[in-house]
């Protein structure tokens, strides 16, 4: 009976809340229906366009096209390097999109296109007619489109879950959600593939180019049709102000991400414990060269495997709000580096036992791995509200630009896993030795032997990965309250803005408001001992503790500009605010060498400090910009232009929006003159947009020349206006107590 009540409660909540979210969120069901839905279908192009990137182990691309090792590793490092500024431009595109549809939905229709035609000419290619180095060129050319159409596509669809919705918990429990539904696909492609593949070929072999060919290109259609019902019906929730126009300077946005301390947590993570996966192939390759299984029994095998990573999906939004991020994420790591040496001695076990003993290994550490890789998520969106909150701009795109250092860092270390092939055992000279002329190094594997030897290298290997993965997470801080506090505060900080600008929402000036007044009702209370609670009082102690640390921030924002080093950038703002665009490069008092002398013995002489350096950093820059674009002097730019632009641009997107809908009524009418009339409207509305959007790009460009010549002084009025409307809000809080 309870389980009933409980089914009948959770829908009524369905119904109560598909088209309106919960008080506290911000997300309606009905669009948590669609993302999870079409993301089904982006993980059907995921799953085959990942087949086809060039890494040192991908079976596509070195047991069934046959690139060896070695030839794999050269175009690999070509591909990566052609990957940088192809990162850059994508990191710049999405930094300065502006849309109706936001930063990220625009490319998964944008970039989808092209990368589904990539993948089917990867697979129709006719790899059997070319000599090693033509097949080298055509994979590594395939490549460098994915590296930018792909990863785009990819990037905008995976960075959703970041800009869904302002709330850390939610965005968790959004990303559940989407997780156990979009994970059919693998799991159906696991499934039906090893039958598949005995149905073209006759055999148990998977490494059959014909198998790829009638298999990938009826999946990449399919995906891309289903994925569009993420474009349709996504939102994005970015909490910033409506009247500032962000322009994103790629040597700007790169210093500005190299101050986020979580960033490098996150990386430094990845980048030491690269060798981690270095096992993945083991289960694939005991099924081909070991014949450990028949093909059905395979497809259970996979299908098994890959629901390892379904569970976390489900317990994990409950693990995060009871243990933290940081908990699982070093506890998860510790208990990989154990269950992979667990295979070691699986691996040498022979007959029809070994590979469902190896499932076993394999299952329990896709629990541990999957449960890491459903926090990932979570932790990107939360360090780009910290990017947010302490440089007062947002600049997603610009994580994967400076995430580039990594790949330099992935190039240095790339050349490990093909080297511990080759000493291994996987070369050219072993397969001759062992008897095998196809020139596939890879036939190796069919010696038991030396398949158990390879096989020991590479666990140990992923030990030592795992190990090393956990060890930046010991350094990281930022709290489910902190997130909290920090979103808090750019609610406050974009509510003011727009009020201060004139562009006024009363929603969010009121939810500032209250904000601030469930701060003050916290402040000077004393957090309290979670653990000596239990069940609903734990939960309610918890609660209390968030609300102090919201209430600490929040306050300490508020009060910023009375301490000494807020007056002092007060003082200093006003100085240079008022000498106006021409003259404002008198009142920044001293240079980068000076600035850096400064003391710096207290938080206080740091922060003034380093608001010196920063501003005497942008003086220099603003001067040369005043040199080259301004030898007249530097003028004012008028903003209205831009804003006149951007009102075409919306009310235009509205009408091409409202005409769509027209043509696919007059078409379930079957009125084709109506149909043909819509045709032409809608044509000219294209030839419209494109003409604002050439006008919005040159005005663009003229307004970030002029953002780059003024920032000290841009950065002093908007101070400025920040400090007059704190002292607004809080004459307003006092009031209505």
């Amino acid at each position: 009976m309870e389980l009933i009540d409980k089914g009948r409660g959770l829908l009524l909540s369905l119904k109560k809340y598909w088209k309106e979210p919960p008080e506290g969120r911000f997300v309606p069901f009905k669009e948590i229906a669609a993302i999870a839905t079409g993301g089904m279908g982006v993980r059907f192009i995921v799953y085959c366009v990942s087949n086809m990137i060039i890494s040192i182990g991908n079976v596509l691309i070195g047991n069934t096209i046959g690139i060896t090792p070695s030839a794999m590793y050269v175009i690999y490092i070509i591909s990566i390097l052609s990957g940088f500024p192809l990162t850059a431009l994508r990191a710049n595109m999405i930094d300065n999109t502006r849309s109706m549809k936001g930063k990220y939905l625009p490319y998964i229709l944008k970039m989808g296109i092209p990368t589904v035609l990539l993948g089917i000419g990867f697979v129709w290619a006719p790899y059997e007619r070319m000599s090693m180095a033509l097949k080298c060129v055509t994979v590594l050319l395939f490549n460098i489109g994915f590296q930018f159409f792909y990863n785009f596509y990819n990037d905008a669809y995976e960075s959703l879950i970041n800009v869904i919705s302002p709330n850390t918990i939610e965005r968790t429990d959004i990303y559940a959600v989407r997780s156990v539904v979009e994970n059919f696909s693998p799991s159906i492609v696991g499934i039906f593939l090893p039958i598949a593949a005995r149905m073209i070929t006759g055999s148990n072999t998977l490494y059959d180019m014909r198998v790829y060919r009638f298999l990938y290109a009826p999946l990449l259609v399919a995906g891309f049709a289903v994925s569009m019902l993420v474009y349709a019906n996504a939102n994005e929730r970015i909490v910033q102000p409506r009247s500032r126009v962000i322009q994103v300077r790629f040597a700007d946005a790169f210093r500005a991400v190299a101050r986020n301390k979580y960033f490098w947590i996150i990386s430094l993570a990845g980048w030491i414990g690269f060798l981690e996966g270095s096992f993945a192939q083991i289960l694939g390759w005991m099924y081909n060269y070991q014949g450990a299984c028949s093909a059905g029994q395979y497809s259970i095998i996979t299908a098994i495997y890959g629901n390892a990573s379904l569970w976390p999906n489900l317990f994990g939004p409950a693990l995060i709000r009871r243990y933290g991020k940081k908990k699982i994420l070093i506890v998860s790591n510790l208990m990989n580096v154990f269950l992979i040496a667990l295979m070691l001695p699986v691996i040498k076990v022979q007959g029809p036992s070994a590979i469902w003993l190896l499932l076993a290994c394999l299952f329990a550490n896709g629990l541990i791995t999957a449960l890491g890789h459903f926090i990932g998520p979570s932790l990107n969106a939360d360090i780009r509200d910290y990017q947010q909150y302490i440089t007062g701009e947002r600049i997603d795109g610009m994580f994967a630009a400076v995430g580039l250092i990594g790949n330099v860092i992935t190039l240095a270390t790339s050349s490990v896993l093909p080297a511990i092939y080759e000493r291994a055992g996987l070369n050219e000279a072993t397969a001759v030795s062992l008897g095998f002329t196809s020139g596939n190094v890879y036939d190796v594997l069919y010696n038991h032997t030396y398949f158990t030897h390879i096989c020991s290298v590479l666990i140990v290997a992923s030990i030592v990965g795992a190990a090393l993965n956990a060890i930046p997470f010991f350094f990281y801080n930022l709290t489910e309250a902190k997130q909290k506090a920090m979103v808090s505060v750019l609610r406050i900080r974009a509510a003011f803005e727009d009020y201060g600008n004139g562009a006024v929402d009363e929603s969010g000036l009121d939810e500032a408001l209250a904000i601030i007044k469930e701060a003050e009702a916290f402040s000077g209370e004393e957090s309290v001992n979670e653990s000596s609670f239990r069940g609903k009082e734990r939960r309610a102690a918890r609660e209390k503790n968030e609300k102090i640390e919201i209430s600490r921030l929040v306050l300490a924002e508020l009060g910023k500009f009375n301490t000494p080093g807020g007056i002092a950038a007060v003082e200093r703002a006003k100085r240079i605010a008022e000498a106006g665009p021409g003259g404002f490069r008198e009142h920044i008092s001293c240079d980068i060498a000076a600035a850096k002398k400064l003391p710096k013995n207290t938080h206080e002489e740091k922060k003034i400090r380093s608001d010196a350096v920063r501003d005497a950093r942008e003086a220099v820059l603003s001067a040369k910009a005043i040199e080259k674009y301004y030898p007249e002097g530097l003028t004012e730019y008028d903003m209205s232009k831009l804003n006149c632009l951007f009102e075409r641009s919306d009310e235009n997107s509205v009408a091409i929006a409202a005409t769509l809908d027209a043509m696919k009524a007059a078409r379930e009418k079957k009125d084709a003159a109506q149909v043909k009339n819509l045709k032409a409207e809608l044509a000219s509305l294209r030839t419209e947009k494109k003409n604002i959007d050439t006008l919005i790009n040159s005005e663009t460009t003229a307004y970030s020349v002029y953002n780059r010549a003024a920032k000290p002084y841009l950065r002093a009025v908007r101070l400025l206006g920040e400090s007059k409307n704190y002292a607004k809000a809080i004459e307003t809080v006092n009031s209505i107590k």
